[in-house]
């Protein structure tokens, strides 16, 4: 019988199901290991091949694992509130939550016809009240927590209340927006409204007002990395900065954390280094300039303290809060209009900006050394989430500076001489001080530690490390999120009680923000108003629920906590993460900020989640493309296309077979081409074709679906990991896969051809041990260094060898077969149970190679005669270079070469190669 993979395939996927194969429990005899996958979100497109290239990776670490004494935990689930299920539900009526589960149904099902060893009896989704309950329940905890810089950890919010009211805030060294110094008596005295807008500035989660990323069209604002070139990700919708009251996670009193940890992971390099860019940590000092008129200073933050005598102007950010009291009447209008102008855009264009754009407040600061005056400007290149928003301009040594003094006239003062250091660049920190007052004649490095000790000296300021992480925007006005466990009370927020957890999602007729631009709950005000207070009617963002979810795993169905200790203790931290690198610094960072955190607490036993993490590559998909006669219905094969005056059109990728067009369903494809005429070549019309992202704007999108009902599932996982390393970009091609089953069926016919049962109890051969444990050593290698690809090829050669060798016995055949187990789960259990082997083939033993029989006898040399390999002559590895080399002289092909000549000298390099020189 010929390798029936629509049949084995659904029976062992049912088999599987029935007798949970791969459930996973605690067992504190047995060594764990936690795999996982970023589990996905349920698009109403399903998956495409591209989707399941990182899944099949961890399918196959995992199985192998399990296979070598392992503990496996290999768990999935659904990221399932989001903007898109919300979008969907605008535009049809349609609630969000049923189409969610439709979506995760049709993904469940995919994902089941591929064999993964998920444990679906851990399936989590997001969006299910008992899973958000502890979302809410971990916000609730964030909101009671401040973070004590002394002790470098969360601690309870209660905790510092007690030290207010026993010794003031002076002692405190706390991660907080608030300013001023209390005593105890002044705290004791206030009521609690002023105590609690006091605490909400140390909270870890906190109410502000802030300028946010709006965007009008989705009726939400979005995070930073939701924002592409000044628009929304999804749906490429303008977007502008709005100041407005948010929810915001104290991410930034990690930030030292959140670097430090980074050494103790293995990660991708590349991955770190986004990481460590988006902290984005710098030393240098907060200075304070005396502003002129008024009684108070303007804070700048700076790494280059020692070019103080070179800042001739002030620049502040277009939203720092004192541009409104420092503007002039005179400049009242010109303000105004520039900060219309900078509110239409994101952070990265006005950073990315070449064009020199600013604004005179009419306002000075007083230089702190010289007490000269310096104008006040205002200008999109400076950020009011960096620093302090406000900056010291030196126009020598800043290019930024330095144009923007060039278009406005303002000062330029060199302060740094680099003419011993002829190729530095103007940021490098070299050269010795000039007009700088004492600093004179120092070079940088000495400068900069001179200046800031007289800063301190001087009260002007401090020694400072800054960071450009900003603190996590946490609102968004959208219906589709988990609900704040908050109630308001005189403006303030308060956290609901424990067992009124979850609170779930109300009903609301439309999903739309309301006429007043208010969040959609805010529709059912039956809802919105409690015997407690005001509910907050804004929802978590989408990063919440995927900020934590690889611990619920741990423990999924427990009622009373987000996950028992003793299993939280057991699984620790996930061994191996895999996702792609479009979550470098969004949810990687969210992740571990949670986990730190919940460390604090005492909740996990250690700081970081994932221990090891790979990027996999992009399947790019393989557009086909067809060539329209310019102001015509005329179609031209694509060798023709230069005679032509033609425009590309992508096409349907299902119409076309090795780049060959069918006509006659292209016709029928769509009205347009009904009519369409074609210039052929050969007979046939060839398509041009572009590799690019799978998308189905490009037609190229292949349903995996297609592809196992056609090759089969296993074919379809090998296929997927032969296609190239699993950390590139590599282009999906159908026109490869059919070598990849054409395997499989050679593997099958090892034990079976047309019907009859080939496997002998004969005993092995010694080469035939060989190419076994050869494989055996090859692949095991590769799984080590998730050589996915090279695995399958050392698959293929071993197979092949085998058919050479007309090799059935069960001694070669039962070990290959649990060998190739990980890579193809179903053709293996098959022929295990045929083999007559009680049990799954996962739940045994993964081979192990021999070396006793790998050692080699022999060596087959390259023989050179004056530099050229003429012929390949074959030794006993332990033969002496005088003994072979009478045989070498000797044979027919080295006499032919040496045209009867004796030689100068034979060089024989043992197991290695013969240089015979005439």
């Amino acid at each position: 019988m010929e390798y029936p993979f629509q049949e084995i395939e659904p029976r062992w996927q049912q088999r599987w199901k029935e007798q949970q194969t791969y459930r996973a429990e605690v067992d504190i005899d047995r060594q764990k290991y936690y795999v996982l996958d970023m589990f996905p979100y349920p698009s109403g497109a399903g998956l495409h091949v591209g989707h399941p290239l990182g899944y099949i990776a961890t399918d196959i670490l995992s199985r192998s694992k399990r296979m070598k004494g392992f503990n496996v935990l290999h768990p999935m689930g659904f990221d399932a509130f989001g903007l898109p299920a919300e979008q969907y539900a605008i535009e049809t009526g349609q609630h969000p939550a049923i189409t969610t589960q439709q979506n995760i149904k049709r993904y469940k099902q995919q994902l089941e016809r591929i064999g993964f060893d998920y444990d679906w009896s851990r399936e989590i989704q997001t969006c299910s009240p008992d899973y958000y309950k502890w979302t809410q329940w971990i916000f609730t905890r964030l909101f009671h927590s401040w973070y004590n810089r002394a002790a470098n950890q969360a601690q309870p919010i209660a905790d510092l209340v007690t030290i207010f009211s026993l010794e003031g805030n002076a002692v405190i060294d706390a991660a907080t927006s608030f300013k001023d110094i209390f005593s105890a008596e002044e705290w004791n005295a206030m009521d609690e409204k002023v105590q609690q807008e006091i605490l909400l500035e140390y909270r870890l989660a906190y109410l502000a007002w802030a300028e946010v990323n709006w965007c009008p069209a989705l009726g939400t604002v979005l995070a930073n990395d939701e924002v592409k070139d000044g628009k929304s990700e999804r749906g490429g919708h303008p977007v502008y900065r709005k100041r407005m009251r948010q929810w915001f996670l104290r991410i930034t009193a990690y930030a030292e954390r959140l670097l430090e940890g980074l050494e103790r992971i293995d990660w991708p390099e590349s991955l770190k280094e986004m990481q460590r860019n988006w902290i984005g940590r710098s030393e240098g000092a907060t200075i304070y300039f005396p502003l002129e008129g008024r009684n108070e200073s303007l804070e700048i933050f700076t790494t280059r303290p020692d070019t103080i005598f070179g800042a001739t102007y002030m620049v502040l950010a277009p939203e720092h809060p004192l541009v409104d009291g420092l503007t002039k009447p005179m400049q009242r209008f010109a303000m105004e209009q520039y900060q219309n102008y900078v509110r239409s855009r994101s952070d990265v264009e006005r950073l990315q900006e070449k064009m020199v754009t600013g604004c005179f407040t009419g306002s000075f600061a007083l230089h702190p050394f010289t007490g000269e005056r310096l104008p006040i400007w205002v200008s999109e290149y400076v950020l009011i989430g960096y620093g302090s928003g406000a900056i010291m301009a030196v126009p020598c040594d800043d290019e930024r500076d330095n144009a923007f003094a060039i278009k406005f006239g303002l000062p330029i003062v060199d302060v740094i001489d680099r003419d011993a250091y002829p190729n530095a660049k103007m940021e490098e920190k070299v050269g010795h001080l000039i007009n700088s007052s004492f600093l004179n004649g120092m070079e940088v490095k000495d400068a900069i530690a001179h200046i800031l000790s007289e800063i301190k000296v001087r009260g002007l300021g401090q020694r400072k490390v800054n960071f450009k992480l900003r603190d996590a925007g946490f609102s968004r006005q959208r219906y589709w999120g988990e609900p704040f466990p908050v109630v308001f009370r005189d403006d303030l927020p308060y956290t609901i009680g424990f067992n009124e957890l979850p609170l779930t999602l109300p009903d609301i007729e439309s999903f739309k923000p309301t006429e007043e631009g208010e969040a959609p709950l805010a529709r059912n005000q039956a809802w919105v108003h409690t015997a407690e207070g005001d509910r907050e009617t804004d929802t978590m963002p989408g990063y919440a629920g995927s900020s934590w979810y690889f611990l619920r795993f741990m423990d999924p169905h427990n009622t009373g906590e987000f996950a028992n200790h003793t299993a939280v203790n057991y699984w620790e931290e996930v061994d191996f993460y895999i996702g792609g690198a479009e979550h470098a610094v969004g949810h990687l960072m969210y992740a571990r900020f949670w986990h730190k955190f919940l460390y604090d607490l005492g909740h996990v036993p250690s700081e970081e989640p994932f221990r090891r993490l790979i990027n996999q590559g992009m399947i790019q998909g393989r557009s086909s493309i067809v060539y329209r006669v310019e102001g015509t219905n005329k179609f031209v094969s694509r060798g023709l296309k230069d005679i032509y005056v033609a425009t590309p059109l992508r096409v349907d990728i299902g119409l076309v077979k090795n780049d060959i067009l069918d006509i006659p369903r292209f016709r029928q494809w769509r009205d347009e081409y009904r009519d369409a005429e074609f210039i052929l070549e050969d007979g046939k019309y060839l398509c041009g074709y572009e590799i690019e992202k799978m998308s189905k704007r490009w037609h190229n999108v292949v349903n995996p679906d297609e592809v196992i009902d056609e090759y089969g599932a296993d074919t379809f996982r090998m296929y997927e990991m032969f296609l190239g390393p699993l950390e590139v970009h590599k282009p999906w091609d159908t026109q490869g896969i059919d070598g990849v089953h054409k395997f499989l069926r050679k593997f099958w016919r090892l034990f079976s051809d047309r019907g009859e049962w080939l496997v002998t109890e004969d005993e092995a051969t010694p080469q035939e041990l060989k190419v076994l444990h050869t494989a055996i050593r090859k692949v095991n290698d590769d799984i080590g260094r998730l050589a996915f690809n090279t695995a399958v090829s050392a698959f293929m050669v071993c197979v092949n060898e085998l058919h050479t060798l007309n090799c059935h016995k069960l001694a070669i055949l039962e070990p290959l077969n649990r060998l190739l187990a990980p890579f193809a789960p179903h053709i293996t259990e098959e022929l295990n149970h045929r083999l007559g082997f009680e049990g799954s083939v996962h739940h045994s033993a993964y081979p192990v190679a021999d070396e006793a029989y790998l050692k080699e006898e022999s060596f087959e040399y390259p023989v050179s005669i004056n530099g050229k390999v003429r012929t390949k002559l074959t030794f006993a590895l332990d033969r002496k270079p005088t003994d072979m080399e009478p045989e070498v002289l000797a044979d027919a092909t080295v006499q032919k070469w040496l045209e009867g000549q004796a030689p100068k000298k034979v060089i024989i390099v043992p197991g290695r190669i013969i240089n015979v020189v005439k």
